[in-house]
């Protein structure tokens, strides 16, 4: 019989999870309830810069849709100086359909509704998303780079953070 090829092998004994226990990064960063270990800085950081991505794809999505409005908003201004009975076309699932400008400014307004809800609601999103994050930082101390050290208070003294039992803290480029 062959040896098997040295694309195949295979961790040493032990190294696969065994059942019932469960692998080391299924918290996802954050710390085990309870007793547990605290997350290492590389999780802390990937954790950190896991939210600032959601954050920036909520504000992106919530840009691409205010410019959706705008472009709504200035179709359904121009509809209505235009006689009612008069053709248009609209695009219904990338198939271009003519109907007549009655039947399209209100089914324009109802989107133009929808999509300032959407948008409404993403900012509720975005904005708890950035105090989540806010606190995220100031749980684990983190300072991005160029920013300034944050001054202690005077009462802390020089043993302030080693007394608390906190970290150096986490610096994120």
């Amino acid at each position: 019989m062959a040896p098997a090829s040295p694309r195949f092998r295979f961790p040493p004994e032990g190294a696969w999870p065994r059942a019932g226990r469960k692998m080391a990064d299924s918290g996802k960063g954050r710390p085990a309830a309870g007793g547990g270990k605290a997350p290492t800085a590389e999780q802390v950081v990937a954790r950190f810069n896991r939210l600032r991505q959601e954050q920036r794809g909520l504000a992106s999505k919530a840009a691409e849709l205010e410019l959706e409005l705008n472009e709504h908003s200035l179709v359904i201004e121009t509809l209505r100086d235009v006689d009612p009975t008069r053709k248009c076309y609209r695009m219904v699932g990338g198939i271009l359909v003519e109907r007549t400008v009655k039947e399209v400014l209100p089914a324009l307004e109802s989107n133009k509704e929808q999509i300032s809800k959407i948008i409404a609601s993403l900012n509720q999103q975005l904005q708890a998303k950035g105090r989540e994050l806010n606190e995220f930082r100031e749980q684990h101390q983190i300072r991005l780079v160029g920013e300034e050290e944050p001054r202690q208070p005077p009462g802390d003294g020089a043993g302030g953070a080693a007394a608390k039992g906190g970290s150096a803290g986490v610096l994120v480029s």
